[in-house]
């Protein structure tokens, strides 16, 4: 076996010495067993960044063919060893992560508490094992039996694949499913061509909403530059007005303090504070937006002036109008005396230079998302231009048939657009701007050229359609034979949603991400504010992609059966008086294609899923539940 092996043992209290690290030998001796030659082996502390430059200096520079970690896999607040993983990986492995899972529950339930990763950097294999020796042993023996003949497949070693291949041809029962080779089950389907030989189940795992958001995120994450502050797909500076929704990449310093010169808080008079109460002659008058620089006041004079004024020299109050008394007037309506009433006391409403913000303050940092409040903080310490992140290139494909531009008169058996009006609406409405890709038919060629050209101009294609079990749902083909790319899951234990798509390839040596959402608007409108909107925001280089979630009492006038899946119903959500919990009331039927039902909604309230103790919600039923918002709540 001439398979070079990695074994990187993260621990903080191994890396210092405190504690004897038995897991990292353990598996350094299994490797030279079962595997092949342990080339390097290194411990360091439980550091994202730490891990990381060990990955990818073992997989760039010393170009090994398997890295094998242990430890940081856990639960615990410094675990970070899969997160330090995905950071670094082209592709993910989900079948070596499910090998371990699935063998390592047979043994012991906590094993539902580990969090391995595993991918592909480069030509490099990389897997997290747990930080037990125990535990390492057991799932190396998981995932050993396979390893060698993916280093071959990555290094392409034809002679040694085909050969794994051959051997495995002459098994009674389907042991193999590798991507490159294609499988049929059930019957003599094997024999069959056409439609009656297509898959009667899918192949790919069924996996949570929330897996499925942390795999698109992390391959969004993946995109970033770090040369910045804010990781991000690039930079640009854009005139201040223009820069809503943007997220800041460098710090805004004030050039100059606010107020620049000492202000009244109030209208009335600035006064001497010593020359306390009693009758004054009134100088003249400093409004708002006249020059600082009057005379200096002296003793028994006072000047009227207004909210925001600058103070004349030697005032060192404001005495309010309402404590004021007109002693006399000219001719012209002009005070000539007015009586102080009650006595003030230094620096009564007045607004010190700086005391606002002062010259050379941060007033806003890297990171900071920019909306109205923060366009005025920008304008009023003079930064007109700003340096924000770019935001991602989104392409909208709409795919099938049956499927014809809104303004066009309708054609028998067709359909109107309507679902990349609604996801350019929805993406418009929070900062992205839109390629149309075009509407491209159910053939292979045709799809072919669309999502080529797409690709071509985006960071991120979001298709709609070709994503089912239909003899016409050739996306996912499409993707792998003519783009190479790696589909990451296909379905999702959602309804509705269940066969979104997310996959990844390269394509001119840049990496593209490709969202393929169901056909159905309903379906397609929920999956993108599941998957797609928070795909962009972190592309954009937003922190808190995700929609928020607020807790609501779901209005039900009639029994509401339940889904075997987790069901995000259409709701319109509200919230009465002096009561932190809403009110969701449905929007309708809830089928996947009743776009009505999304038109009046506000919120998707999280339905659980129908099990043997619970197969709906009772009719007046005063449970919470979570809420995610999609729009406005007024009321």
């Amino acid at each position: 076996m001439d398979v070079s092996v990695g074994v990187l043992t993260v621990s903080d209290t191994c890396s210092t010495g405190e504690a004897e690290d038995t897991s990292g030998p353990e598996l350094k001796a299994l490797v030279e067993q079962k595997l092949g030659k342990v080339w390097e082996s290194k411990c360091v502390p439980d550091n994202i960044q730490d891990i990381r430059s060990v990955l990818v200096s073992w997989a760039d520079t010393r170009s090994v063919d398997v890295i094998l970690t242990t430890g940081g896999t856990g639960f615990a607040p410094r675990d970070v060893t899969p997160e330090a993983t995905r950071s670094v990986i082209d592709k993910e492995a989900p079948g070596l992560v499910h090998a371990m899972l699935a063998g390592s529950l047979k043994v012991t339930p906590l094993a539902a508490l580990s969090r391995p990763a595993a991918g592909i950097r480069g030509k490099t294999i990389i897997v997290n094992f747990p930080g037990s020796k125990k535990a390492v042993k057991e799932c190396f023996g998981f995932v050993q039996p396979v390893l060698v003949h993916a280093v071959d497949l990555l290094k392409g070693r034809k002679a040694s694949v085909k050969s794994t291949h051959n051997q495995l041809q002459g098994l009674t029962f389907p042991v193999h499913a590798c991507p490159h080779h294609s499988t049929s089950s059930g019957g003599n389907q094997t024999e069959l061509g056409g439609v009656a030989g297509r898959p009667r189940e899918s192949p790919y795992p069924m996996i949570s909403v929330q897996e499925a958001q942390e795999i698109v995120l992390n391959h969004c994450k993946a995109l970033l530059s770090q040369e910045e502050k804010v990781p991000c797909l690039g930079t640009e500076c854009l005139e201040f007005s223009s820069t809503v929704g943007r997220i800041l990449v460098e710090d805004v310093l004030a050039k100059d303090p606010l107020p620049p010169f000492p202000a009244s808080i109030k209208d009335g008079y600035a006064v001497i504070a010593k020359d306390g109460a009693g009758v004054r002659d009134v100088r003249g008058e400093s409004s708002a937006g006249r020059d600082p620089d009057m005379p200096a006041l002296s003793s028994g004079e006072i000047v009227r002036i207004n909210t925001g004024a600058p103070v004349p020299d030697g005032a060192d109050a404001v005495v309010m109008v309402e404590n004021t008394k007109l002693i006399q007037a000219n001719s012209e309506g002009e005070e000539v005396k007015v009586e102080i009433l009650v006595a003030p006391v230094p620096g009564l409403d007045i607004r010190p230079v700086g005391s606002d913000i002062y010259e050379g303050e941060r007033v806003m940092s890297a990171g900071n998302l920019i909306g109205p409040g923060e366009v005025g903080v920008l304008a009023a310490v003079g930064a007109t231009q700003i340096k924000v992140a770019k935001l991602p290139r989104v392409a909208l494909l709409s795919t099938g048939n049956e499927i014809q531009p809104p303004g066009e008169i309708l054609k028998p058996g067709h359909v109107r657009d309507s679902n990349k009006t609604t996801l350019k609406a929805l993406l418009q409405e929070n900062g992205f701007p839109v390629i149309d890709a075009g509407i491209a038919k159910d053939n292979l060629a045709t799809l072919t050229e669309h999502v080529r050209g797409a690709l071509q101009q985006a960071d991120l294609l979001v298709t709609t359609g070709g994503v089912s079990m239909g003899d016409r749902d050739l996306l996912r083909q499409v993707l792998v034979t003519d783009f190479a790319a790696e589909i990451h899951f296909a379905r999702v234990n959602m309804k509705p949603g269940k066969p979104t798509t997310f996959a990844t390839c390269v394509l001119d040596g840049r990496k593209k991400l490709i969202l393929g959402l169901p056909g159905n608007p309903v379906s397609a409108t929920v999956t993108c504010h599941l998957y797609v909107l928070p795909a962009c925001r972190t592309l954009a280089g937003q922190p808190r992609p995700l929609p928020g979630v607020v807790r609501a009492k779901l209005q039900c006038p009639v029994p509401v059966r339940l889904d075997p899946r987790p069901e995000y119903q259409r709701v319109w959500l509200r919230f009465e008086k002096d009561n932190s919990v809403g009110v969701a009331v449905a929007t309708g039927n809830q089928i996947s294609s009743r776009v009505t039902s999304v038109a009046r909604a506000n919120g998707l309230i999280i339905l659980p899923g129908k099990s043997e103790q619970r197969q709906e919600i009772p009719k007046d039923c005063q449970e919470e539940f979570d809420v995610l918002l999609t729009g406005n709540i007024v009321q």
